[in-house]
């Protein structure tokens, strides 16, 4: 029951747009307890205003479906921003009533609401035109259709994530930078299917793209990144990880036709090489995050390039990359990102990697973690010395077990392996 304090003072002296002002900062839960305060203070708490931006990841075990469609009745046009991130209960017909009601929706996240089919897709470009950013991921039943959907209804649209949507073909790649020109991030992670066409209709029609993620596309070659290379000259982040196909063509084709680019990941793309990293590091000096692991042709020869040219770069992944020694490390230590910018570095499994390593790194004073897993040649007392002139830093490393000379009944005494945080 409602209290009887709608005379309160706060009701009294306080104009109702300096309250509603105030409620808008409240989260949903808090919301829904002030919605039983008072009558007046129920009003308030339900004014559509304060229901622009909506995040129900906390209570998705909760939500359904009516759940939803009582939301998009009270929020109305008010609607910005909603996040159903997870909240597997929510299904089509739940999505057509949001529709209908919010069409002034502009972020919309449906990632992990795997009862959504194409319907969904069909509603929102019916009624959700201003929709700008929308994410898909894991929503296994969408395919082409969505997509030609999307293109036609949402031309708005900027940033879309489909990740591990693996009905979708070149088909509808094609269908949906059609009509959606201005995508600025996409990611197509997990999407097996896509092969180089859908690559070039992206690089031939989406010229403001400065997100795409690609990792595990598995038949993705050099030829359909070049072509987004060429076509995609503001291109910041690019994740390749897994494209095993790929080769130094497309760090030459990033060195000469995107400069701004400031993250790459090539995880376990095997073939790339120290000419290639040469060139990108030439070429992209704004560069701030590269996962290198398992690219194991390259050598000391990459961080000496990436130590002259690259003073921006802040997280580096060599991990599995066995060719490194302490003296790339050296040179890495000594550049020109290591004193204010070098925040994380993983070595796992880095054989050559010795103590020395860690004393190059001790002028990196941004230095907040370094991953040293299976490295054999690093030691406790080697890990001690950098955390002296790096306190704040946690190292993760793990030591082989040491097996002692067998004692005089010849039996011998075996050692645990042992994990450190430091």
């Amino acid at each position: 029951m409602f209290s009887n304090n709608d005379e309160a003072a706060i009701n009294k002296k306080l104009p109702k747009e300096l309250l509603l002002r105030i409620f808008s900062f409240l989260d949903v839960v808090t919301l829904c307890r002030c919605a039983q305060v008072s009558r007046a203070w129920n009003v308030l708490a339900l004014d559509g205003s304060n229901w622009q931006r909506i995040d129900l990841f906390d209570f998705q075990r909760d939500i359904e479906g009516r759940v939803v469609e009582n939301i998009s009745k009270r929020c109305g046009g008010f609607l910005r921003k909603l996040s159903l991130r997870g909240c597997q209960g929510v299904g089509d017909n739940a999505l057509r009533t949001f529709a209908q009601n919010c069409r002034n929706i502009e972020v919309l996240n449906l990632n992990g609401c795997t009862k959504i089919t194409d319907a969904t897709c069909t509603s929102l470009s019916k009624f959700c035109s201003k929709l700008r950013h929308l994410d898909l991921a894991s929503c296994t039943s969408i395919t082409n259709l969505s997509l030609k959907a999307l293109s036609e209804g949402c031309p708005l649209l900027e940033q879309l994530i489909i990740s591990w949507c693996d009905q979708v073909t070149k088909d509808g790649i094609q269908a949906l930078v059609r009509g959606c020109g201005g995508l600025r991030a996409l990611s197509l992670k997990g999407c097996t299917q896509l092969e180089d066409e859908a690559l070039k209709f992206i690089g031939a029609h989406c010229p403001e793209l400065v997100t795409l993620n690609l990792q595990t596309c598995l038949q993705i070659t050099d030829d359909g990144l070049i072509t987004i290379c060429r076509g995609c000259h503001k291109l910041q982040s690019l994740c390749a990880s897994g494209c095993s196909n790929i080769t130094d063509a497309i760090l030459n084709a990033l060195g000469q036709n995107c400069p701004r680019l400031r993250i790459l990941e090539v995880a376990r793309c095997s073939q790339l090489t120290d000419v290639g990293f040469t060139t990108l590091a030439r070429n992209c000096h704004e560069l701030e995050k590269m996962d290198l692991e398992e690219c194991v042709q390259i050598t000391d020869s990459t961080l000496i390039q990436l130590s002259i040219h690259c003073p921006r770069l802040q997280v580096l992944s060599l991990s599995h990359c066995e060719l490194i020694t302490d003296d790339g490390i050296r040179h890495l230590g000594n550049g020109a990102c290591a004193h204010d910018r070098l925040e994380v570095i993983e070595l796992d499994n880095c054989p050559l990697i010795t103590d020395a390593s860690l004393e190059h790194l001790k002028s990196c004073h941004s230095l907040e973690r370094i991953e040293l897993y299976d490295c054999q040649q690093i030691t406790r007392a080697g890990i001690k010395r950098l955390r002296t002139h790096l306190p704040n830093i946690k190292v993760h490393a793990y030591f082989a077990p040491v097996t002692p000379p067998p004692s005089v009944g010849g039996s011998r005494q075996r050692f645990c392996r042992c994990c450190i945080i430091l």
